[in-house]
């Protein structure tokens, strides 16, 4: 019930008609930063978070998150007409989406994507409505140990959890580590690591690395591959819409399966991307038409589309409750919070109750004008990829530019977004994960403040880990999901002997 009269009050702010202008700034800029493939919604939402300092922390959310959301829903056009995935969560939509728009039925693909998308985000928001609360209730219990431990459940998954190998994400994180800790130590005051220079008494700016890492890196890299883009024409028509909404409700339990997967994977680190690969794969599993998935089936559009976008709006509770980004996405909007001076956790949900439940009530208002705008526009976005993307690719890296230089109005900023673009080129070629590192660059320091401020307070003695059921619990998932990859490979070896000794024949 107090879920219910929070959220009629987050609508209140929401009323503002300033907020709602924001947010629909926000999804337009959105699904064009989906559309265009070089860009992506944590770029699109770090390029444009230094745009929002003037405005109040609540309308500087909206826009942000619409944009997000916005991306979410644009990632489809091009992966459905073009079959280039705007967005990487966009990929396992091309499977099914692209065949079915060159049977001359895109309209149809599409307003099955935007609806799913829409059903995807509507499921995830009321259990970030009504699990929010209790978790930031739970939290408060938290002491440093405690907090620790939970960032280090959320190291640990993404090294065991993850699809990439674990060495590969360790490094990305050590580097993340390693960048985190230059400028000065916020318990003793003493510079680490610059080197004598001033510039770096700062440390490295977490938006300025975001804005090179997937911005200038995605565009170099795609500036290599000669991107060019060749695609179907689409019209979406009240008719389309409505015939295609008729023949949805066959595929509920689809939606409903991808949602929960959806949810799963943004509440822990998996992210979207992931989620709509493993939800597309299950549908594929357990569909009677399983065999035709990848010829345009639109169930193999459902799956992944809702997944995806559970995935990126639950992504928000763990970063409003516990300050644990979900996302990459939501970690470049954790540092947005703390560069407005919000400590997420679970404080704000007392402190700052009209930040936090005027976004979720963006979110319920940001999906429903998302789908609005995806319907009405996509014609005009499809256009947009008719340019050449040697005319769109200088105006993203200008775009990129004058984003890092008004964070510290510092051309040295500029600088070092090109450097941190060449390293983004370099793991993408080599195929190391971007996420860990960002992950780590945004709560390194947080991360190491929590475990020596809980070695101050123990006096140095490790067993402050173990010193309650909860903090214990928590360290000893995170040590099981870190050995996860050994300790699944020690089963399977278990398994495979004890099936080759069930083969053997009888004496």
């Amino acid at each position: 019930m107090d879920a219910f009269v929070s959220l009629i009050y987050g609508f209140g702010v929401l009323a503002d008609p300033m907020n709602i202008v924001y947010m629909f700034v926000g999804i337009f800029l959105g699904v064009l930063i989906g559309v265009l493939p070089g860009l992506g919604g944590a770029n699109g939402v770090a390029i444009l978070l230094p745009l929002t300092f003037s405005m109040s922390p609540t309308s500087a959310i909206i826009m942000l998150s619409s944009i997000y959301w916005g991306a979410l829903f644009g990632g489809a056009i091009t992966s459905i007409l073009f079959n280039i995935p705007g967005e990487p969560w966009s990929v396992a939509t091309t499977f099914d989406g692209y065949p079915l728009a060159q049977k001359g039925k895109a309209g149809q693909a599409l307003t099955t994507a935007f609806t799913s998308s829409f059903f995807g985000a509507f499921i995830a928001t009321i259990i970030l409505t009504f699990l929010a609360p209790l978790i930031a209730g739970f939290a408060l219990r938290f002491g440093p140990a405690e907090f620790f431990a939970v960032y280090m459940l959320t190291f640990c998954s993404f090294v065991g959890m993850g699809k990439e190998p674990p060495f590969k994400v360790l490094a990305a994180m050590m580097l993340g580590f390693a960048l985190a800790a230059v400028g000065m130590d916020g318990v003793t005051g003493q510079l680490r690591m610059t080197f004598g220079t001033t510039e770096l008494l700062r440390g490295f700016d977490f938006l300025i690395a975001v804005i090179g890492l997937f911005g200038v890196g995605e565009i170099l890299l795609t500036m290599e591959e000669g991107l060019a883009f060749k695609g179907r024409d689409a019209k979406i028509n009240a008719k389309v819409v409505w015939e295609t909404w008729k023949e949805m409700p066959k595929y509920f339990w689809t939606a409903i399966r991808g949602s929960i997967v959806g949810c799963w994977m943004g509440i822990t680190p998996g992210g979207a991307t992931p989620a709509s690969f493993m939800s597309y794969g299950l549908a594929k599993r357990f569909s009677k038409n399983g065999n035709k998935f990848g010829t345009g089936e639109l169930e193999g559009i459902v799956a992944p589309e809702t997944a995806a976008h559970a995935a990126g709006t639950s992504a928000l509770l763990p970063m409003l409750t516990l300050g644990i980004p979900g996302s990459p996405t939501a970690a470049v909007l954790l540092g947005g919070l703390l560069i407005w001076g919000l400590q997420p956790g679970p404080l704000l949900f007392v402190e700052q109750k009209d930040f936090v439940w005027g976004l979720i009530a963006s979110i319920y208002l940001g999906n429903l004008a998302g789908l609005i705008v995806v319907l009405t526009t996509v014609p005009l976005f499809a256009s947009i990829l008719r340019i050449p993307f040697s005319i769109i690719a200088p105006i993203i890296l200008v775009v990129c530019a004058v984003g890092a230089y008004t964070v510290n109005n510092a051309l040295l900023d500029i600088s070092v977004m090109l450097v941190f673009g060449v390293i983004g080129y370099l793991f993408k070629k080599c195929n190391y994960p971007l996420a860990p590192m960002v992950l780590a660059l945004v709560l390194g320091d947080a991360a190491e403040d929590a475990f020596r401020q809980a070695m101050l307070i123990s006096q140095g003695d490790m067993t402050v880990f173990w010193s309650n059921w909860l903090v214990g619990s928590i360290v000893t998932l995170a040590l099981v999901m870190l050995l996860w990859p050994v300790l699944s490979a020690g089963i399977d070896a278990v398994r495979g002997k004890k099936d080759t000794t069930g083969d053997l024949p009888s004496a």
